[in-house]
């Protein structure tokens, strides 16, 4: 593989990270996280958590969004 083939595979994985990263901040702040339906278990120094209702609004979004700008005429 070429070097400036391997470089813009990784300057594509960076942005991408930023982009997820960005994403993840900003649905902290949405109050995203800790949705009725989420699974929070835990006993002394073990925690379990499950986003099950943040994971179906997650899906949920991103059908529509897929479905509008990814429809075949």
């Amino acid at each position: 593989m070429e070097p400036s083939a391997v470089g813009k595979v990784l300057v594509v994985i960076g942005v991408t990270a930023v982009v997820a990263g960005a994403i993840f901040l900003l649905i902290g702040k949405l109050g995203l996280g800790s949705m009725p339906g989420d699974f929070k278990f835990g006993k002394g120094n073990v925690r379990f958590y499950f986003p099950l209702g943040t994971s179906i609004v997650i899906s949920v979004i991103l059908t529509l969004l897929l479905n509008l700008f990814l429809r075949r005429r």
